[in-house]
C-alpha cells in the first residue's frame, strides 16, 4: 500500500490549481488529480485526461526536441501563454480555463503519482477512467457535464471508456488515437508491431510511480514526478505487466482483444474523432472505424495532416474543439450540429484544402480497379491478359507497378483495398502494401506523416495465414479480417488475399504517376533515416511503427521468396477510391 500524501491548493496565473487532488476507486486504491479551474467560484464544465505519460512532466522537458519544432513552425501555439503548464498530448489549461473550463489531468493507475498495477488499455484501467469521470461530474466546482480530450493514449482510451457508459460524460474529442487494440494497434493485418516494445521502456518505465528520487522533478511546484515514494527496481518490475510480452503471446483477436475492444452499439455520446492522413500504423485507422460504426447520433469526423501533435495544439484545431465542447457541454447555440459531419483537410503535394461531406466513405466516389500487369509492371484500367507470374525475395524491395502519367488532375480520398493472388515457399508470407505517388521526374511524394517527416500516401498488411474474413464486416473497400486462426499456406500453392489499406487523401496533379508497391517487409523511403524525440532507432518511412519482431517474423518463414500469381478467375487489382470535383 503506498503512504497517502496531502493535497494543496494555490492561485497562479489566473488558475486555481488543485494539486494531486486524491479520487478513490472502487477497489480502494487513490489516484491522483491535478485540477485547474477559474478563480471566480462557479460550476464549470470539465475537460478529463486520464493517461500515463505523468502530469507532472513538462512537455518542454519530457519532449524537448518535439516541443521545440511545435514552438518554432507554431507560434500560434505558444502564443498567449505562460507555456508552463504544457503536458505531452492534453490541453494548455492557460488556454481553456479562461474560456470557462476546468481542466483535469490524472495520472492512470501506476504512472506519475498514482500508486498501482500499471497494465495498459485494460479492464480495470476502463473501469478507474469510469470512476473518474463520475468523481468530476459531482464535485462542488463542476456543471455536471464532463469531456474527454487528448491525443494518441488519451484518445485511444475514450472509446473504452465511452463503452461503460458513465452518467456525466456529456462529450468527448479523440484526437489521434486508435480504437481496435488489435486491428489498429498491436497487429497490422495479423502482423505484430513493435511499437509498443519500444514505447514502453522510453514513454512508460520512465514515469512509473515509485521511481521518486530516480525520476523527474516538476519544474512547475518542485515535487517528484513520479513520487513521492522511491521503490526498489524489484519492486517497480513487481508494479507493471509486461506489456511487450503480453501483445506476443496473444497473436490472435482472442478474449485479451475482446476485452480491450470498443462497444460500438454502446457508444452514444456525442463526439469529434480527429484522424491525421499521415498516421499509418495508429493515428488514423481507428478515428474513422469509430465514427463509421459507433452508435451515436451526434458524430463528427475530422481528417488533417502534419504531426501528431501539432494541430490539436494550433488555433485551428483548439478552436475546433472550443466550437464543439461549448455546444455540448456548455449548452451553447453556435450553430455547432448545422456543421457536416464530415470535416476534411484534403491533401494536395503542396497544401491542405478545407471541405465538408456529408458522409464518409464519400457518395460520389468512383471506385476504381487499377490492375496489376506482371509484362510491364503497370497498374492499368484493364484486367492483364496474362497468366505470368513475378516472384520476388520477401525481405527484398519487393515490385512496383506504376500508372501512366495522369492525364488530368486526380483525387483519391477515401479506404482502398488490393485484391492479390499469391504463393510461397515457405508455409506463410507477410505482405505489405505501400500506395505511393510519383512526380513526373519519377521522385516519391511523401509527407510529413503523425510521426515519420517521410511518409507515404497509405499503406495495408496482411499476414497471408491471417486471410480468413469476417464476412457481416467486410466491404468491397474495407476486407474486415476475423485473425482468430492460423490458415497455413502449402508452399507453391496459391490463394486469394484481399488486403485492406488504410485511408488517405491525396490530390495527385496530373503528369504524376500512382503507384502501388508489394514487399515482404516495412516500407524504407530512398534516404537516411531520421532521429525523432526519444527513440534510438532512426525512422525509415514508417515511424516506429514497424514488423521485425523475429519471434513474430521467422526468418526460416517470413524471409522466403513470394509469388505474385495471375493464374485466377480475377485478376489482381487495387481499389482506389476516386473523388470527382463536386
Amino acid at each position: 500500500m503506498s503512504k497517502p500524501y496531502p493535497s494543496r491548493t494555490e492561485i497562479r496565473d489566473g488558475m486555481r490549481i488543485d494539486w494531486d487532488v486524491p479520487i478513490s476507486m472502487n477497489d480502494g486504491i487513490v489516484l491522483r488529480a491535478d485540477v485547474f479551474r477559474p478563480t471566480a467560484e462557479g460550476h464549470y464544465p470539465v475537460l478529463l485526461t486520464y493517461g500515463p505519460y505523468a502530469k507532472g512532466l513538462a512537455f518542454q522537458e519530457g519532449y524537448a526536441k518535439i516541443w521545440e519544432i511545435l514552438a518554432r513552425d507554431h507560434p500560434d501555439v505558444t502564443a498567449d501563454s505562460t507555456n508552463k503548464y504544457q503536458n505531452w498530448e492534453v490541453c494548455d489549461p492557460e488556454k481553456w480555463v479562461p474560456e470557462g473550463y476546468v481542466c483535469v489531468r490524472i495520472d492512470s493507475r501506476g504512472a506519475g503519482r498514482s500508486p498501482g498495477f500499471i497494465e495498459h488499455f485494460s479492464p480495470r484501467e476502463a473501469r478507474d477512467y469510469y470512476d473518474c469521470i463520475e468523481w468530476a461530474g459531482v464535485q462542488s466546482w463542476s456543471n455536471g457535464k464532463v469531456g474527454l480530450s487528448g491525443v494518441s493514449y488519451y484518445a485511444m482510451n475514450q472509446w473504452q471508456v465511452a463503452s461503460l457508459q458513465p452518467p456525466h460524460l456529456a462529450a468527448m474529442c479523440m484526437w489521434e488515437g486508435a480504437a481496435d487494440w488489435y486491428r489498429d494497434s498491436t497487429h497490422h493485418g495479423g502482423i505484430k508491431s513493435t511499437f509498443w516494445d519500444v514505447w514502453y521502456p522510453v514513454q512508460v518505465k520512465t514515469i512509473q510511480y515509485g521511481l521518486g528520487e530516480r525520476g523527474y522533478r516538476s519544474k512547475v511546484h518542485g515535487d517528484l514526478v513520479s513520487g513521492p515514494e522511491t521503490l526498489p527496481e524489484e519492486v517497480l518490475v513487481q508494479n507493471r505487466a509486461d506489456f511487450g510480452e503480453l501483445i506476443l503471446a496473444h497473436p490472435f483477436y482472442d478474449r485479451y482483444f475482446e476485452d480491450r475492444a470498443p462497444k460500438w452499439d454502446k457508444i452514444t455520446v456525442p463526439f469529434l474523432s480527429a484522424a491525421n492522413w499521415g498516421g499509418q500504423g495508429l493515428h488514423l485507422r481507428g478515428n474513422v472505424e469509430g465514427f463509421v460504426r459507433s452508435a451515436s447520433r451526434k458524430k463528427w469526423l475530422e481528417c488533417h495532416g502534419l504531426e501528431h501533435w501539432t494541430h490539436y495544439y494550433t488555433d485551428y484545431g483548439r478552436k475546433l474543439q472550443l466550437e464543439f465542447f461549448d455546444h455540448f457541454l456548455k449548452g451553447k447555440n453556435n450553430g455547432w450540429e448545422a456543421r457536416p459531419p464530415v470535416l476534411l483537410q484534403v491533401r494536395h503535394v503542396d497544401k491542405f484544402v478545407e471541405r465538408t461531406e456529408t458522409e464518409w466513405p464519400i457518395t460520389r466516389t468512383r471506385w476504381t480497379k487499377f490492375y496489376l500487369n506482371p509484362e510491364d509492371m503497370s497498374l492499368g484500367p484493364t484486367p492483364a491478359n496474362t497468366t505470368k507470374s513475378v516472384e520476388f525475395d520477401a525481405l527484398g524491395k519487393g515490385l512496383t507497378f506504376l500508372t501512366s502519367p495522369l492525364s488530368e488532375e486526380t483525387e483519391i480520398t477515401g479506404p482502398s483495398a488490393a485484391k492479390l493472388r499469391v504463393s510461397s515457399s515457405t508455409t506463410d508470407a507477410d505482405l505489405f502494401l505501400v500506395l505511393r505517388v510519383f512526380d513526373p521526374a519519377g521522385k516519391e511524394v511523401l509527407f510529413s506523416g503523425a510521426v515519420d517527416p517521410h511518409t507515404p500516401i497509405s499503406q495495408g498488411w496482411l499476414r497471408a495465414s491471417h486471410r480468413k474474413l469476417e464476412p457481416s464486416l467486410s466491404l468491397p473497400y474495407r476486407p474486415y479480417h476475423s485473425h482468430d486462426e492460423r490458415w497455413p499456406l502449402v508452399p507453391g500453392m496459391p490463394v486469394d488475399l484481399d488486403i485492406e489499406i488504410w485511408p488517405t487523401s491525396i490530390v495527385v496533379p496530373a503528369g504524376y504517376r500512382i503507384g502501388l508497391t508489394v514487399l515482404g517487409r516495412d516500407y524504407e523511403w530512398d534516404g537516411p533515416g531520421v532521429k525523432v524525440g526519444n527513440y534510438a532507432k532512426p525512422w525509415c518511412g514508417c515511424g516506429p511503427f514497424v514488423h521485425d519482431d523475429p519471434r513474430d517474423r521467422p526468418p526460416e518463414i517470413y524471409g522466403g521468396k513470394t509469388t505474385l500469381r495471375f493464374d485466377g478467375n480475377e485478376s489482381p487489382h487495387v481499389l482506389c477510391p476516386i473523388v470527382p470535383k463536386a
